[in-house]
């Protein structure tokens, strides 16, 4: 039986970006304008879309957005307007961001009452991966908002912590250590989204298994300006509580990837398979009749 696909196609740019095994950019900060090469095709693809009917991209790790320099964005949308347009998908009511935060949040600051925007069709695991790669690389962006980043994307796809080191072109200690991160006190956590503590000095700390030692330390180096030696120095003592590393052999077979292939040429979808479980996403009720059509399953409506 021949697939009929009802789903929007993306550009070509974005079905190779989410196709692929490991998404892989020259530079990953400069992902959005890739995204909307990709998701263009004339000028006519943008909108202006009113602000007030954008909600924010629920897997957006940024939670804190530098006022000063949202303040400088906005005086040049005042005078340039919005030069890049914002990705937006539909939602129930009104539309979700994709992508351009920063965009949105200058220009309610500037007055504006809508940007212009693309709108397009993604999945959650398409606007997941968007929201991860266009803060990887970013300064901006902490440690601890991109951990948790990490965190929620882990727990929605099931991926292990080494198949999303490979998509993302990090290595798995890299996820690791972020991740241990979100172990640490929140008190600790919020000193390192203001900067206060640099992620090196947050790696050394989260090594650590006792929660008032690692309060008392962070304090130390805000106070007495500790470098990441010192503070290493302290830690490596022998009457140090660490914290015990738990060794865990999350790879799953190989042939799985060839499984989700095979599933997605037939379904149109990225359909996962992990944890002795098969995820097939879908983005309506006739996109869920359709996959059913496919697998020849009958439905009893009565």
């Amino acid at each position: 039986m021949e697939v009929n696909n009802k789903r929007k196609a993306l550009g070509k740019g974005l079905e190779q970006l989410f196709n692929s095994e490991q998404l892989n950019f020259d530079s990953i900060d400069k992902i959005e304008e890739k995204i909307v090469e990709s998701v263009v095709s004339s000028k006519n693809d943008v909108v202006e879309i009113p602000l007030d009917e954008i909600r924010s991209n629920p897997y957006q790790p940024r939670t804190y957005f530098e006022p000063e320099a949202l303040q400088e964005l906005a005086e040049s949308i005042k005078i340039h307007g919005v030069v890049e347009p914002v990705i937006v998908k539909r939602a129930i009511h009104g539309y979700e961001l994709v992508a351009g935060e920063r965009r949105c949040k200058a220009s309610k600051i500037a007055g504006k009452e809508t940007v212009p925007a693309i709108v397009k069709d993604f999945s959650d695991q398409e606007m997941m991966d968007i929201a991860i790669l266009e803060n990887i690389q970013r300064e901006d962006l902490s440690a601890i908002e991109l951990a948790e980043g990490f965190d929620k994307y882990i727990e929605a796809t099931g991926l292990t912590q080494e198949e999303v080191a490979v998509k993302f072109g990090k290595s798995r200690s890299y996820i690791t250590n972020l991740l241990g991160l979100l172990k640490l006190p929140k008190t600790v956590r919020d000193q390192i989204n203001t900067k206060e503590i640099s992620p090196s000095h947050a790696r050394v700390l989260s090594k650590l298994d006792d929660v008032n030692l690692i309060e008392d330390l962070a304090n130390r180096i805000v106070k007495d300006d500790l470098s990441v030696r010192e503070l290493e120095k302290i830690c490596s003592m022998d009457s140090m509580p660490k914290r015990q590393v738990v060794v865990r052999n999350n790879t799953r077979p190989y042939i799985y990837n060839s499984y989700e292939n095979i599933l997605r040429d037939k379904l149109g979808v990225k359909v996962l398979i992990n944890k002795d479980k098969i995820t097939i996403p879908f983005d309506s009720d006739a996109d869920l009749a359709r996959i059913f059509e496919i697998l020849n399953v009958e439905l009893d409506e009565d």
